[in-house]
């Protein structure tokens, strides 16, 4: 079996190359920047959705970037084999679909019309197919929510702890990256859900990542009338602030019935915020 990657130097591909290899699978990892090849990756230079070259016969696609380009260039590439295909969505485009923020209802908008594009264009090439939805990705230190604060508390050596009461369900890459290795086996032909192995408040959640810190920082609480100010002082932090009190949570039972995936609940350590 040979396994096309887009995202492949990503937070999820960094996990995701490892595992394919120890399966003796040969993988095409395509990127936008140059790579060296290594035991059993062959990387080629290629960007979504118009500029891929084109691809000897593969028995699975994984996508880890944007949904709509990835869909576009399947529809138009239409791979011979009816290769399986699996790609990641985010729960965004549940989350963010009432946002009191229209950019961010514009994401979910592009989200879940990625997801059709991608769904019709695997049911007019004949792919079986499986569309992964994550909640907070972390473990590889390259994400944008938690790794941020990390570093940023131990260069400070302070950490601001927002109060919220919104329940979490971080999920760690790897976790992701072995939901793809059971799609690719028995594909599901459906839309899951997928979130970490536990669901905490976000203040816990924050609690968490703190002590995972490889050196000791002032915990700093930020009282709810200061993220209200904040709130309506930076328009960028509007919709992360406003959802510290929802619940931002998935449902697993799909993704454990149909692919036998149980991801860990979240014990983050200070390797999951180094860089990859």
């Amino acid at each position: 079996m040979t396994v096309v990657v887009f995202g492949a130097s990503g937070q999820i591909g960094h996990f995701l190359l490892p595992r394919l290899r120890a399966r003796g699978e040969p993988v095409i990892a395509v990127s936008r920047e140059p790579h060296a090849d290594s035991e059993g990756v062959r990387w080629v230079r290629g960007g979504l959705p118009d500029a891929v070259p084109t691809l000897s016969a593969v028995s699975a696609i994984v996508s880890y970037g944007p949904l709509q380009p990835f869909a576009r260039w399947l529809a138009a590439a239409a791979p011979t084999g009816s290769p399986c295909v699996v790609a990641t969505s985010s729960m965004s485009a549940q989350s963010k679909a009432a946002s009191e923020v229209p950019a961010e209802r514009e994401i979910a908008r592009q989200l879940q019309q990625g997801e059709a594009e991608l769904v019709a264009a695997c049911e007019v090439l004949g792919c079986a197919w499986t569309v992964l939805r994550p909640t907070l990705i972390y473990g590889a230190g390259s994400d944008k929510s938690l790794t941020p604060l990390a570093r940023r508390a131990m260069r400070t050596r302070a950490f601001p702890r927002p109060i919220g009461g919104g329940l979490r369900q971080p999920v760690h890459a790897d976790d992701i990256a072995l939901a793809t290795l059971a799609a690719i086996d028995r594909p599901a032909d459906r839309v899951l859900m997928l979130g970490g192995g536990e669901r905490l408040t976000a203040g816990d959640m924050f609690a968490r990542v703190q002590r995972s810190l490889p050196m000791a920082t002032l915990p700093l609480p930020v009282p709810t009338w200061l993220l209200r100010l904040v709130r309506h002082a930076v328009p960028r932090l509007r919709g992360p602030l406003a959802r510290l009190d929802a619940d931002l949570v998935a449902d697993n039972s799909e993704l454990e019935r149909l692919l036998d995936v149980h991801p860990r609940p979240f014990r983050p350590d200070a390797r999951c915020w180094e860089p990859g």
